[in-house]
């Protein structure tokens, strides 16, 4: 079964727009969660934008389902994720002052770091997930240094997939059939929505969880948030 993980960094980002603590980050991740959501997932970056470190503190004991926090793994983020000891850290090459993530990791130039790191969070009882571009060297290497899945990519696939779902897909379908020969645990997330969530999950069934945010915090201003995530979990039936 794949496992829909919510980002709820959009719901931060409205309630740090006005100050104060209108929307409720943490009710919104328990109703989430009681709407049927799987995981709750926060991306803390060092400006504190949208999720602040406080609020990894404040959902961690509240919540029931799978916590994951992912996020560029410098020293001030290792130290909250070891005080936090999510479910499961994906580490995220981003910039400092990175809009959004629009790359994966290269697991061969950087095998050295991401062995040292991958190590401090296993060591804590923490699963680790390595965010990645769909090609099979770099799931290699991430299973070479030590992590327990990969999350792909998947805004190549969602920006090309109205064109040619096909071809859109196939790299992605060739990655995770290496991953499952090696063993590698698969996620997958960034820009997956209503209109090409299903068919990916079509083509890759064993994905274990896919992280989705944007598009289905946008579609809740439509729909209702029970509703957007019912329709989520429609697509991964």
């Amino acid at each position: 079964m794949t496992k829909l993980s919510v980002n709820i960094n959009k719901v931060a980002t409205l309630r740090n727009a006005r100050g104060g603590n209108n929307p409720d980050v943490v009710r919104v991740a328990l109703d989430c969660e009681k709407f049927g959501a799987q995981g709750i997932t926060v991306h803390p970056r060092p400006d504190e934008r949208h999720i602040r470190h406080q609020d990894v503190f404040d959902l961690r004991p509240r919540l029931s389902t799978e916590f994951n926090i992912e996020g560029n793994p410098s020293d001030d983020f290792c130290s909250l994720v070891l005080k936090a000891k999510p479910d499961q850290v994906t580490l995220v090459p981003d910039a400092p002052d990175q809009l959004t993530s629009n790359h994966g990791w290269n697991t061969i130039k950087h095998e050295a770091f991401l062995r040292d790191v991958v190590g401090r969070f296993k060591a804590a009882g923490i699963r680790v997930s390595i965010f990645i571009d769909a090609q099979p060297v770099l799931a290699d290497y991430a299973k070479k240094v030590g992590a327990d899945r990969v999350e792909l990519y998947t805004e190549p696939y969602a920006a090309n997939y109205a064109a040619n779902r096909e071809e859109a897909i196939a790299p992605f379908v060739q990655t995770a059939i290496h991953c499952r020969e090696i063993g590698l645990g698969l996620n997958a997330g960034h820009d997956l929505s209503l209109q090409n969530l299903a068919y990916f999950h079509q083509q890759i069934p064993w994905v274990d969880e896919v992280s989705i945010g944007h598009a289905l915090i946008c579609d809740a201003l439509y729909l209702g948030l029970r509703e957007t995530i019912s329709e989520y979990l429609a697509c991964l039936k």
